[in-house]
């Protein structure tokens, strides 16, 4: 770790700010990687398979309309093998979300002990991760998306919801205290507010993007520019969004 502190601070005095995000980014990239192999290290690769299944399965046809046949079916297993790994299906969607949440915990507490950078450039690097991982996990939002805008909840998906809420706010509240001890952020920030505004954003953006497309004219794209271009735009926005809301007026540099 030491290591990585000094590069972060040659980096810094050497290249510009936007190299140095993208390298920062990159080193991040590399030890989430690792570091999301050692939360998933907790359930054998049988397990991990049945999860991943699992939740294409519920993002696909609803928790209710699910069954752990279905699942067994999809994953190549035994019935009873489910049972023994997970012993319910509502076990097993607790496995699910249990693992996501351990991922995007890990990440950011990664971000906050970070030597060598700002408190907004640790929030850039924050809305990087959240970005990158809703959009490379679709199915994980689209359960949580689905139940939410569902008129027939279920409660022990809700309360599963409110848990992974209720820990991404908490440590959105230690990225903006850092901020604010430095003296850079406000005060009268409404955390609740901030962070509606980055996950709303980003499902909004990804549930709406064929209208994006036809609306901005951006039909002449294929499917992976398209999203590639949506995607840095969604970022600078949202960087954009956030460093007026957190900064202080005197404090509005990078």
């Amino acid at each position: 770790m030491s290591i990585i502190k000094r590069l972060f601070v040659i980096i810094k005095q050497t290249f510009d700010y936007d190299f140095f995000i993208f390298y920062v980014c990159a080193i991040i990239s590399a030890i989430n990687h690792n570091r999301d192999e050692n939360v998933a290290m907790h359930y054998n690769a049988k397990q991990l398979q049945i999860i991943d299944v699992a939740e294409r399965l519920f993002a696909r046809k609803g928790f209710t309309g699910t069954s752990v046949r279905d699942i067994a079916q999809e994953a190549n297993v035994n019935v009873s093998m489910i049972s023994y790994y997970f012993g319910s299906k509502e076990k097993l969607i607790e496995a699910l979300f249990e693992l996501r949440a351990n991922e995007s915990r890990l990440r950011i507490e990664h971000v906050l002990l970070l030597e060598g950078l700002t408190p907004i450039q640790k929030v850039y690097i924050m809305i990087d991760g959240v970005i990158d991982r809703i959009w490379g996990n679709e199915c994980f939002h689209t359960i949580i998306m689905r139940q939410q805008l569902s008129g027939e909840r279920t409660t022990y998906i809700s309360d599963h919801i409110m848990a992974l809420k209720v820990s991404n706010s908490e440590l959105m509240l230690r990225l903006i205290t850092e901020g604010q001890e430095a003296g850079v952020f406000r005060k009268n920030i409404d955390l609740s507010l901030l962070t509606t505004t980055l996950f709303g954003t980003i499902n909004q953006a990804i549930a709406t993007q064929d209208f994006y497309r036809k609306i901005n004219h951006l039909e002449h794209l294929d499917d992976q520019e398209f999203r590639n271009l949506l995607k840095r735009r969604l970022n600078m926005h949202l960087k954009n969004l956030f460093k007026l809301t957190v900064s202080n007026e005197q404090n509005n540099e990078q």
